[in-house]
C-alpha cells in the first residue's frame, strides 16, 4: 500500500501509480468569472435586448399578459415571447460567436470559452448555449428557467457552469 520512491507503487509521472490523470482543461486560460459578475452581465443584456424586443412589439399591440377576472388573456404575450426568445438566441449567438462575449460580460470584463481550448465558441456551440438558456423562456418559464439554468454556476464545481454551459461544454473566464 506504500507509494514511497522505488516501491511498486512509486507514483510514476502524473502522481499515482496509473500514471496522469486528463488535462486540465481549464490549464492556461484566464480565472474563472465570478458568478455575481455573471449576473449581473446577464441582467445588463436582458435590459438591452428586452428594450429592442419592446420597441419592435409595442407599435404593433403585442402586450403582456392580460388578466380579466378568472381569465388569463396569453395571445400577444405569447408572440412577444417567441419574438424575445428568437432576438435573445440570436444576440448571443452572434455575440460569442463574433466577440466571445455579450456587451455585458463585456462591460463587466468577462467572455465565453469553449472548455476544451479556451477558444470562442463555434456558431453551433453557442447556438446550443443559447437555445439551451432561451427557448424555455418562450415556451413556460419565462424568467424561471433563466434564473435557474445561469444560477447553477453558484453551485456548480469545478468549473461555475450554468446549465447551458454544461450543455455546450462552455466557461465563462475573466477577460480585460
Amino acid at each position: 500500500y506504500g507509494g514511497g520512491p522505488g516501491g511498486p507503487y512509486d507514483g510514476g509521472p502524473g502522481g499515482g501509480p496509473y500514471g496522469g490523470g486528463p488535462a486540465d482543461p481549464l490549464a492556461g486560460m484566464p480565472p474563472l468569472a465570478d458568478s455575481g459578475r455573471r449576473t449581473l452581465a446577464r441582467i445588463i443584456d436582458m435590459v438591452l435586448v428586452g428594450i429592442v424586443v419592446w420597441l419592435l412589439t409595442w407599435p404593433v399591440g403585442v402586450s403582456e399578459y392580460n388578466f380579466d377576472g378568472d381569465q388569463v388573456n396569453v395571445g400577444n404575450s405569447f408572440a412577444q415571447s417567441i419574438i424575445a426568445a428568437a432576438l435573445y438566441i440570436a444576440y448571443d449567438t452572434f455575440m460569442a460567436v463574433r466577440f466571445g462575449r455579450t456587451l455585458g460580460k463585456k462591460w463587466l470584463g468577462m467572455r465565453v470559452a469553449n472548455l476544451s481550448d479556451g477558444s470562442n465558441p463555434s456558431v453551433q456551440t453557442a447556438l446550443i448555449r443559447a437555445a439551451v438558456l432561451w427557448l424555455p423562456f418562450a415556451f413556460c418559464c419565462a424568467c424561471v428557467w433563466t434564473a435557474i439554468s445561469g444560477g447553477w454556476s453558484y453551485f456548480d464545481r469545478p468549473y461555475k457552469q450554468g446549465l447551458h454551459d454544461k450543455a455546450a461544454r462552455t466557461v465563462v473566464v475573466t477577460a480585460r
